[in-house]
Order: structure tokens, then sequence, then C-alpha cells
């Protein structure tokens, strides 16, 4: 009998059917393995490098976007006697009383600091502490607490600030917060405006540093980055006689060597800002080498005059601009902080700089700027799209235009990468209410 004529097209047909079959469930096998963490965690970063580098060839942000109207920089600086007062955290919401301005009650004399201190370093296992990706801060304080003998790791403290993976950054506030909620015993508090000779005061005293500072990648993860990233650092010892800072970089290693003067230089890019962490029974330690910085308005005032001085000094460093923006946001004068902001601006931030700060989208929402609220935000989120600051200023630019719905979006987008966002949950509550 004949063989039929479309037989090779019935075989054909049946090796697709198994060639789809086999793919459905490698694929099927695929996505059940991506959830077991561990693969997640080695997979999931180089799946979104990949995607970054792409959606950013295909729509490039460039710079950060300067001001469409033209900065007017002159601010007055109030004095030290009298600073407004000022909520920590600016909200969109009514903001609460402030509270009462704690006076330092510092129990012990500052003496003298030796030319050479060196804290014993914290036990370092590279498998173990090297940073996962974007995750220097938990990193960071995974190192610092261990000093004092806490067990963790890296990946216990993220999961409570961080518990997306895609989350770019960790802030203070979250870092501090953590220390006091979750170490068990620990105290911590944070101060800008800091010198080398402030870090060399608290390590003398036995306590390491934990700083944020502007780095150089490695890569350019997409055609036009600009290499320019923030990280964090803890600083365990120093030497005047050479002038190095000795610190623990969770992507470096240990006993990194550094210049007094480079310190202080990528330090500025974050307002110069230390972390402490101390046992309790050390805190009247803390208050004595701080002084009046201790008290939070005062630390902020000096700051403030600081950033002030260096904008005179030299007026074409964007980061002592950005500096000034940031301590008078903290007093609420933000149409002065807008316009510090648009000065800075001018003169050119980093790409990433949105990732990490956030006083321009609090400054150009309160001065009533909603147009530049909506550039930043968009230009953060081309950047670092799962930034759930920029998500939240976001949502408010649109509420105050009136669109509720594209409000909602936004904040429930924010507590999505961070279900523990209490900003963006009481944006929900606000909104729904009002």
């Amino acid at each position: 009998m004949p063989i039929p004529e479309f037989l090779p097209y019935r075989r054909k047909k049946s090796r697709f059917g198994v060639f789809m079959v086999a793919f459905v469930v490698l694929v099927i096998a695929g996505l059940l393995l991506y959830q077991i963490p561990y693969i997640h965690r080695r997979a999931s970063w180089r799946l979104d490098i990949a995607y970054t580098y792409v959606r950013m060839l295909l729509n490039p942000a460039h710079k950060l976007p300067t001001p469409e109207q033209l900065p007017t920089p002159a601010v007055e600086v109030q004095s030290a006697g009298g600073p407004p007062t000022a909520s920590p955290e600016p909200s969109p919401t009514p903001l609460p009383s402030p509270t009462p301005m704690r006076t330092a009650t510092p129990t012990l004399v500052p003496t003298p600091i030796p030319g050479v201190v060196q804290l014993p370093p914290p036990a370092y296992d590279e498998a173990r502490d090297k940073q996962d990706v974007n995750n220097c801060g938990p990193a960071t304080l995974a190192l610092y607490l261990r000093f004092f003998g806490w067990s963790g790791n890296q990946h216990d403290i993220a999961k409570i600030i961080k518990p997306e993976s895609d989350d770019r950054n960790v802030n203070v506030d979250e870092i501090t917060y953590y220390v006091r909620n979750y170490s068990g015993w620990l105290n911590a508090e944070f101060r800008v405006g800091g010198t080398p000779e402030r870090l060399k005061e608290i390590l003398a005293a036995g306590i390491p540093v934990m700083i944020e500072e502007s780095f150089t990648v490695d890569r350019k993860y997409w055609p036009e980055d600009d290499l320019w990233a923030g990280h964090y650092l803890l600083i365990t010892g120093y030497d005047d006689a050479n002038q190095v800072f000795t610190a623990h970089d969770s992507e470096l290693g240990p006993n990194q060597k550094i210049l007094y003067d480079d310190l202080n230089a990528k330090w500025q890019s974050f307002n110069r800002v230390y972390i402490m962490v101390y046992p309790p029974d050390m805190e009247p330690v803390i208050q004595s080498i701080l002084g009046d910085d201790w008290d939070n308005d005062l630390n902020r005032q000096h700051a403030l005059e600081a950033a002030e001085q260096e904008t005179q000094d030299n007026p074409q460093n964007a980061f002592a601009w950005f500096n000034l923006g940031t301590n008078l946001t903290y007093f609420e004068r933000y149409s002065e902080a807008a316009s510090a902001y648009d000065t800075a601006r001018t003169l050119g931030l980093p790409q990433r700089m949105l990732r990490y700060q956030f006083g321009p989208f609090i400054a150009y929402f309160h001065s009533m700027r909603t147009d530049d609220l909506l550039t930043l935000t968009k230009y953060a989120l081309e950047i670092s799209r799962t930034s759930e600051e920029a998500m939240l200023w976001r949502g408010w630019a649109f509420y105050r235009q009136g669109d509720k719905g594209t409000a909602l979006k936004y904040f429930r987008d924010a507590l999505r990468i961070h279900p523990d966002y209490e900003e963006a949950r009481l944006a929900i509550e606000t909104v729904q209410n009002n």
C-alpha cells in the first residue's frame, strides 16, 4: 500500500509538539527554581542588569535634568543660637508638633586623642560578608554589629529593611531603625556635617563609625553610565602620621587604607553623614564627644552653616549646594532649599544622586513646584526603577494635580517594593480619606 503523502508533515508536526512540551516544562522548572532564595539572589541581579542595559539603550536617561527656571542662590543662614523648629522627616501630610530640643549633658571631660587608633576588626569571611548586589548597607551594618558580638549576617538585615532584592538603596534612617529594633541591645544615632576629626574622636573612644560616601563602580550598567554611586564604609582606625583611615569595605574587603583628604572629599556628597552604633552605657561618652551636635537641630544648624561656607569657598561645587538644600529642607525652608537644589542641578549632579537622597522631592513639593517634582521623580525611576521614595513623591505630585487614581498606583507600587514603608501606607490612607 502506498505511503500517504501527508505523513512527513505529520512527523514534523509531532516533533514540533514534543519540542513545545519540553520548552514549557523547562520554563516551569526554571520558574520554580527561581523561587529558591539562593538561586533567586544569584540570578535576579543578572537578569536585572541585562534588562537595565537594554532599557537604557532603547530609551537613554542622559544627565540629571537641569531646572527650567534660573536659580537664585542667595541664602541667608540663621544663627546657631535659634534654629527654626522642624520635624526631621517632612511629609505632605500635616506635620506633627516638633519635639522639644534635648540639651546635651556630657558627663565626661574629653581628653586629647592618640595619634594612632586601630580597633579590633570584626571577623570577616568573604563568602559570607562580601556584599550581595546592591546590599552594601546591610552588609556594612552586619560587620558593625558583629564588632559588638552580634551573630547575624547581611541577609538577616536585608529581610527587614530591604526585603525586595531590586531595592537599590538603604538610607540611614532604616539602618538606625534596624539597630534600635532588631539588634537586641544596641542603640544607634546618626548625625550630619561630620569632619575627619570627629571620626577620630569616636574611634578613640573605642567605637567604629559607619559613613556613606561616593564610589566609582567598575563597569557601565547602561551606555551613558557616569559610574558614580553611593557606598557605605565602616571606619575602624586612623593613623595621623600617614594621614589614613582604616575601613572595612563590603565590596573591596577589610583593612582598606583611605587618605583623610580623599575620604573627606567623597564623604561630602552625602552631607558627611555618620552613624554611631553603641551599647547604651556608652551614650554619655557619645554625648561628650558630640557636644552641641548631640542635639539634632543644632547639629543641622552647624551642617547648614558649613555647607553655606563651602558654597562661598567653591561656588562651582554642586555637592555643596545640594547639602545646603538638604539642610534647609530639614528646617522647612523649602523655597530657599529649592533654589539651592536648582543651583546644584545647574552645575551638574551624578545620575544616581536621587537614588540615595530625596530632599529635592520634598523641597519642590512644598514650594509648589510640581512640574519639577514630576520631572525629577520620572528621571529617578528611569535610573532606579524600584525606588520606593521616588514612587512616593511622584504619587504626591499626581495627587496635587488632582489625579488620585495615579497617585494611589504609585503609593501602592512603593508599598509593594517595601511592605513596611510607613510613609506609603499613610499616603494611601490620606488619599482614600480625602
